[in-house]
């Protein structure tokens, strides 16, 4: 089993901002939460991370209620990377990593041993075992949020969530950070804004619309022209195009009308 979210709704100052949202990943998949602003998806990911509870609905790992498991053991499946990361503190690109071996430390310390792999092999995944010594203040937004992967790796999840990595990045680093969790041997639960990196690296999709779902399902059977009009109130043009019918989403100024092939 993994982490699912079942008919959660959450409150949040006398406002509802998820209204009955159930998402189960299956294993292995990576999964896009895509919504205009206010949506709903950095709402859905706190409730799944268990930084905030659900008004009504529960959210399960392995079938038993986040509230009712250990924060640590928690965050030894669970690792969450968010948007961005700033710091004041001088501090190195090892340093950053290894506090995601936190979670397996007990009251007399951790496994040197198991931390070291740990680190290592989540630097070596992530391509920074040459930036170890590099101080976090001369990182680019690519590279620092490579580390955050590469911490949150460190921890040894099975699950991720990822809230809006790809903002304040170039398209470059855009898919060079979707690329990396693509290839995660993990489950993965990514909000995004941008509908073709979507369609691009995700195996399933869930579309949030005033805290609610809307569709949900893969990138050919949920984004569809109408879908983008009713979401968006934007006109966009959905095609499958190339080799391998990648789909395509090419927006269109003027009133709101839809255009499918």
């Amino acid at each position: 089993m993994t982490l699912q979210a079942h008919d959660v709704q959450w409150r949040r100052g006398g406002a509802l901002v998820v209204d009955g949202v159930t998402l189960t990943p299956r294993p292995g998949d990576m999964v896009g939460l895509l919504g205009p602003n206010g949506s709903g998806k950095s709402s859905l990911l706190q409730l799944m991370s268990g930084v905030a509870r659900p008004t009504a609905g529960v959210v399960t790992l392995d079938g038993a209620e986040l509230s009712t498991i250990r924060r640590r053991n928690t965050a030894r499946a669970v690792a969450v990377v968010s948007q961005h990361a700033e710091t004041d503190i001088d501090i190195s690109v090892h340093d950053v990593v290894r506090l995601g071996r936190i979670p397996h430390r007990g009251a007399f310390g951790g496994d040197v041993g198991a931390d070291t792999a740990a680190i290592d092999s989540a630097l070596a995944y992530t391509g920074l075992t040459d930036k170890i010594d590099r101080r976090w203040q001369t990182l680019s937004g690519g590279e620092r949020q490579r580390v955050q992967i590469a911490r949150a790796l460190a921890q040894e999840p099975r699950e991720m969530l990822l809230d809006e990595p790809t903002n304040h990045l170039d398209i470059h680093h855009q898919l060079e950070l979707l690329a990396l969790v693509a290839r995660l041997p993990i489950t993965s639960v990514v909000a995004l804004h941008d509908l073709n990196l979507a369609a691009m690296f995700c195996d399933q999709l869930l579309i949030l619309k005033n805290g609610r779902v809307v569709a949900g399902g893969t990138p050919e059977e949920v984004l569809t022209a109408e879908l983008i009009a009713d979401v968006y109130d934007v006109r966009a043009h959905v095609s499958a195009e190339g080799p391998d019918h990648r789909l395509t989403v090419r927006f269109e100024p003027g009133p709101v009308s839809v255009s499918v092939s």
